[in-house]
């Protein structure tokens, strides 16, 4: 007689370990677990920290969606042509991603090759590095007005605050801190380049921009950034050319008509 009493206790344990593996049910369909557990790694991996309200966010939205669904399915939108399009293409690029994320991860780029480019890299360092500041107004005259007042000893800081027409670098004092002499245009570096530490431009100098008068703070020996300063996105870089050489190969191979 105790027969029915097991059977139903037995029915009972099934069905609490079958909703335990569920978020929630809407309508009597089970969200999984692992739906969850997806959308928790996508927002984790984009910097979310994961936390009980970041869950329970996520499980309003997995059943906002689940119910949209339903009434989507029920007005037959799934049977549209173009809805079916759109979700051979969305699920084309989700099998897509998942090749190219699996190949990264089998194809890794290796710390010995990441040194090997750097060294190369690191060729283009040497020359020198210059610190200066400018001066930038639209006409000569007003260029050649700020020459004779630094010759009378005016400080250069205050009139590039008070002149210049490049606001970024005249809130500093005209300052441009240091760069390589190709950073700026031929003109501009060919001037900036012929001067000895603490120098003026004795004549404007004549760009695309405007007329500069340009003041050398100092110069250095460039260094350029350390391996390890680089070195991620040297990453990226080379793990992108390596995807694309490995899509372009598949490519050719494929038998396009």
């Amino acid at each position: 007689m105790r027969q029915p009493k097991l059977i139903a206790l037995s029915l009972g344990l099934a069905m609490s370990v079958a909703f335990a593996g569920n978020v929630a049910t809407v309508n009597g369909v089970a969200i999984p677990d692992s739906r969850m557990d997806l959308f928790v790694k996508q927002v984790t991996e984009r910097g979310q920290k994961d936390s009980p309200e970041l869950r329970a966010k996520i499980k309003e939205d997995l059943i906002r969606n689940e119910a949209l669904y339903q009434e989507a399915q029920k007005k037959g939108y799934d049977k549209n042509a173009d809805v079916q399009a759109q979700l051979d293409m969305m699920r084309q690029q989700v099998l897509v991603s998942a090749l190219v994320r699996d190949y990264v991860k089998a194809n890794p780029i290796s710390d010995a090759e990441l040194k090997k480019e750097y060294d190369k890299i690191k060729a283009n360092f040497s020359g020198k590095e210059y610190h200066a500041r400018h001066i930038l107004v639209k006409d000569q005259a007003q260029a050649n007005a700020i020459l004779a007042q630094l010759k009378k000893g005016a400080n250069f800081a205050d009139l590039a605050k008070k002149n210049s027409l490049d606001k970024g670098s005249a809130e500093k004092g005209g300052d441009l801190g240091w760069a390589n002499p190709n950073s700026f245009v031929p003109e501009f570096s060919g001037a900036m380049t012929k001067l000895t530490k603490g120098q003026i431009t004795q004549t404007p100098v004549k760009t695309q921009f405007g007329y500069h008068i340009i003041k050398l703070d100092e110069t250095r020996d460039a260094k350029g950034p350390s391996f390890e300063e680089v070195k991620p996105e040297l990453q990226r870089e080379m793990q992108g050319q390596k995807v694309q050489k490995y899509v372009e190969d598949l490519v050719s191979k494929a038998k396009v008509q």
